[in-house]
């Protein structure tokens, strides 16, 4: 995620150390919530993985689903994967077996895919809220707007757009001079959390972390909220109120999915702001959560709300039960 807590000068104070090598760190997790909380992490994370890997089999396997809309939530999919298997192993290490030590190097590495993953969610979605708009307001025009040369140049261009913007993050903190503590309070590495236990001005990752999230995370929001006052605006000038709720039904699973990307987020900065006091393992916990909560529940999500999927997964439960 793009969002982080900004830890309280009391909690910190028992992390502090000098003379550390930094060529390793450790993430410590969340203190003395190892043994509760790993379990609902594998399960979220098994599930994750299962559900996202299904779907991304289905949309490819199915030829009837190579539509924009399964197109762009299979690539949903593939990024949903990439986040969660970046953070949560590791943190299911911590959390079993206290191996919270990670080199430099994995820390960059965790960084790097954690913020890029996270942007080319945000274009993804962006993408998706496009083709409702065109399906929408412009059907006619729909399959000449959107074809597969035009859906791979856009998945092309969230992806380097994604990389293009975080790859800098990583040579930002790679310069960076580490004289302070090496252990970090969280259960991954992340760019200005890092960048904290530097003993040099780190104004230039402020600024640049800042600026990538407006022009990426935040541009995308506003867009998709323009576009959606557009579909809005086209529906209910619709004739009649059965075409009114068929098209606001094909937004349903568009929306929980923004719904659940956006707003753990929103509500991480919240707490960050007004709650000073609240402690430091709540504030790992959310941030966790924002993490965990959109891979695992997106294909769910889908899933329940798309037809063609939910008899994809019956025709295939159908099939194991004949071979069985």
């Amino acid at each position: 995620m793009m969002f982080f807590p900004h830890w309280p000068a009391s909690e910190m104070a028992g992390f502090n150390h000098t003379g550390v090598n930094h060529a390793v760190f450790y993430l410590v997790g969340i203190p003395d919530q190892h043994t509760w909380i790993s379990l609902p992490f594998f399960i979220s994370y098994l599930v994750a993985v299962l559900g996202n890997s299904l779907l991304v089999f289905i949309v490819i396997t199915e030829r009837s689903l190579h539509e924009p809309m399964y197109l762009f939530l299979c690539m949903l999919a593939v990024a949903d994967l990439i986040l969660s298997t970046t953070t949560v192993p590791k943190a299911l290490a911590i959390f079993w077996f206290h191996a919270g030590e990670i080199s430099l190097d994995g820390c960059l590495t965790q960084i790097f895919f954690i913020h890029a993953t996270f942007i080319a969610e945000s274009g993804i979605l962006l993408a998706m809220a496009f083709d409702r708009y065109v399906a929408i307001c412009d059907p006619l025009r729909y399959t000449a707007v959107l074809s597969h040369a035009v859906i791979l140049r856009v998945g092309l261009a969230v992806v380097l757009r994604s990389f293009s913007v975080i790859l800098p993050d990583v040579f930002l903190v790679k310069r960076l001079p580490f004289c302070h503590s090496n252990v970090l309070p969280h259960t991954y590495c992340e760019h200005m959390a890092v960048a904290k236990f530097a003993c040099a001005d780190i104004r230039v990752n402020v600024w640049y972390g800042l600026s990538v999230l407006l022009s990426t995370v935040v541009l995308d929001a506003l867009l998709i909220l323009v576009s959606y006052i557009l579909i809005l605006n086209a529906v209910f000038h619709l004739p009649s109120q059965g075409a009114r709720q068929k098209a606001l039904s094909t937004c349903g699973s568009h929306l929980g999915v923004i719904s659940m990307f956006y707003l753990p987020g929103i509500f991480t900065i919240i707490t960050q702001r007004f709650g000073h006091h609240v402690p430091l393992h709540t504030h790992i916990l959310l941030a966790n959560i924002c993490m965990l909560a959109p891979p695992m529940l997106n294909p769910i999500i889908y899933g329940v709300k798309t037809k063609q999927i939910r008899e994809r997964v019956g025709s295939i439960d159908c099939e194991q039960s004949d071979i069985s």
